[in-house]
């Protein structure tokens, strides 16, 4: 049997950050009326937006890494507070593209600048967003979620 592990493990550790992270961009968006997986969703698709794709619901859970229900679940949510829009796509009528609506512009700028505030407080024991050390975290981190299960 192996030793009992001294200290919490790199599970444990990684568990309570993402917690953490998630409480704290939730109350940092909540004047906003904003929660952190709206969130998710709408930068996201604004940054894919501005690259010229019109994701799909499904391409936009496995951008996010979010359950495709949930984010059904969730854009019918922020279409029907007007902040983006489904249309079926004529190609594929099994697939539902999403795009911000002016008003969802609109709420997801602020958003993006209070969680960019809220990112330097969280990374400035790392030396914040453009340390080296920052970048490791990154890479490391992107190498765990690469691994397949």
């Amino acid at each position: 049997m192996a030793d009992t592990p001294k200290g919490p493990t790199p599970g444990h550790l990684v568990w309570r950050l993402a917690n953490k992270w998630r409480v704290a961009v939730d109350r940092a968006l909540a004047p906003l009326g904003m929660t952190h997986a709206q969130y998710v969703l709408l930068s996201s698709l604004y940054g894919m937006q501005h690259t010229g794709l019109r994701p799909s619901q499904r391409e936009l859970a496995d951008h996010t890494g979010l359950e495709p229900l949930y984010v059904s679940k969730l854009a019918r949510a922020l279409e029907a507070g007007g902040l983006i829009e489904r249309v079926r796509d004529p190609a594929d009528t099994r697939a539902v593209r999403l795009a911000l609506t002016a008003r969802g512009h609109e709420a997801v700028r602020p958003a993006i600048d209070t969680v960019q505030t809220l990112l330097d407080r969280l990374l400035a024991p790392l030396g914040g967003r453009d340390d080296p050390r920052t970048a490791a975290f990154a890479r490391d981190l992107t190498a765990l979620l690469d691994n397949p299960l």
